[in-house]
């Protein structure tokens, strides 16, 4: 389980900023135990690297970083302080080995995933009717 702290900033400043690729890369990730996905520091080498670098590698902002991806992702299109982000140091103190944890994560970004779908096909439906 996810503390309060950890939710509501994944919540409120993650997942909104979270490109759909970087969502699909993370949950198929996550899903696996891969072992490119990595806790303790942002960018081991690249291609491994924590949470938040891998948003960033998929993210059309920060896609062109290497090392610092991670870091540019939360600071200029998060609005979070690295150092001080509630999700990094959860994933961190806890690890990407803490089944807990990675089941928790995993299951707010599969419910992400749904309510982006959903919102497409109901942006598609109303799009059919006003163009019919």
């Amino acid at each position: 389980m996810l503390s309060q702290e950890c939710v509501r900033e994944l919540r409120s400043s993650w997942l909104p900023n979270i490109a759909d690729a970087g969502l699909d890369r993370l949950i198929d990730m996550l899903q696996k135990g891969s072992p490119l996905l990595v806790h303790g520091c942002f960018t081991r080498a690249v291609p491994m690297g924590c949470l938040a670098t891998h948003i960033a590698w998929n993210h059309p902002e920060t896609a062109h970083l290497n090392l610092d991806a991670g870091i540019g992702w939360l600071h200029r299109v998060a609005g979070l302080n690295p150092a001080t982000s509630h999700v990094i140091r959860e994933w961190d103190c806890r690890g990407s080995q803490n089944w807990e944890v990675r089941s928790a994560l995993l299951g707010e970004f599969l419910a992400e995933r749904e309510r982006r779908q959903g919102t497409l096909k109901a942006a598609s439906r109303v799009a059919g009717l006003v163009n019919a």
